[in-house]
């Protein structure tokens, strides 16, 4: 059987369910049995089935989600550190709400890429429109006239002729783009894979880095939550770096954490917080409340990170249009007029 990969939202999912499912007194062989019965999917099936055959026989739940390849490590600890303190419910469930948010998020991404990449293609394929059928015709009625294109518009001439040559390639070229929009906008796996690839590229700059640091902070409010200690949810977030400039700087807010300084001032002098965030989060590990600071710090961050991706995403319209529009009004214009000034002569 092909290896099994679960979607954030499917991720989202399962967890949510079981937290319900434990809610209601149901133990954790019972609960995987009673989703597979109800799951449509006959690999998912396959798989819920094989782990309640594991906990049935006296496995611990995070055990038996660790055998199996297509649940994240950090899913895995998180659970087993759960189990250890009697939280195993309220881990689910915050574990259902941490891949929900991260399937949201990357729906978010999916949209700003897409629509812009979209947008894009229709304006190169309206340039290239002009520059290889368009200006060829108005070439003709000029020799005709007695004239050619010369200047700008010569120069355009010869760019569309040499897309034409080249007009086999850049059709190939395009379909391999629109098989990717398609794949991207269908098969969140994939997209989740070009995610991971943006994320390595750009690391922890622009938007990229806060949505990045955000979600640090909210696997590390997910530890301290689960009865870790101020260094294991530390470990454990860092299991989520996905660049090597953040896991950069939670090493080092881990050493700091070591050598003695407070959970707050570690991670301003890592520069995951700022010095507000640093004092108020200070202020809550005080009063017994820096999980609960922590997530709200966490979600305050990513709700801003999603608000200038989405700014961002806006100003891209506006921008494309302009450019589409001038590129076309360059190319008219450098032929009409021209044509403007012949007709007018031999009126």
């Amino acid at each position: 059987m092909k290896a099994l990969r679960l979607t954030n939202e499917e991720l989202g999912t399962l967890c949510t369910s079981l937290a319900h499912l434990y809610h209601a007194g149901i133990g954790g062989a019972d609960a995987l049995a009673l989703l597979a019965q109800d799951e449509q999917d006959r690999d998912t099936r396959t798989l819920l089935r094989r782990m309640a055959e594991r906990a049935d026989e006296g496995v611990g739940l995070g055990r038996v989600f660790a055998e199996e390849a297509c649940f994240p490590g950090y899913l895995c600890g998180l659970l087993r550190v759960g189990e250890q303190v009697g939280r195993t419910e309220q881990t689910l469930q915050s574990l259902g709400e941490h891949y929900y948010s991260r399937a949201r998020m990357d729906e978010r991404l999916r949209a700003a890429l897409l629509y812009p990449a979209v947008l894009l293609a229709v304006m190169l394929a309206v340039v290239v429109v002009l520059l290889v059928w368009v200006l060829p015709v108005f070439n003709d009625v000029y020799a005709q006239l007695g004239s050619r294109l010369t200047g700008v518009a010569g120069g355009l001439l010869q760019l569309g002729q040499a897309l034409r040559a080249a007009m086999p390639v850049l059709c190939a070229v395009a379909g391999v783009l629109v098989v990717g929009l398609i794949l991207f906008s269908l098969w969140p796996a994939f997209g989740q894979k070009l995610a991971a690839l943006w994320r390595a590229w750009r690391g922890d700059r622009g938007v990229n880095g806060r949505i990045a640091v955000a979600r640090f902070l909210q696997a590390l409010a997910m530890g301290m939550g689960s009865g870790m200690t101020q260094r294991e949810a530390l470990e454990l977030a860092l299991g989520l770096a996905d660049s090597e400039g953040l896991a950069r700087r939670g090493r080092q807010c881990l050493e700091r954490v070591e050598q003695g300084d407070s959970l707050a001032e570690a991670l301003r002098k890592s520069e995951f917080l700022a010095a507000a965030q640093s004092r108020v989060l200070d202020a809550g590990i005080r009063s017994g409340q820096g999980e609960r600071v922590m997530e709200q710090i966490a979600v305050r961050q990513l709700e801003r990170s999603e608000a200038e991706l989405e700014n961002a995403v806006a100003r891209v319209e506006p921008v494309l249009v302009v450019i589409t529009c001038v590129m076309v009004g360059i190319i008219l214009l450098s032929v009409m007029l021209p044509l403007m000034h012949i007709m007018t002569g031999i009126g």
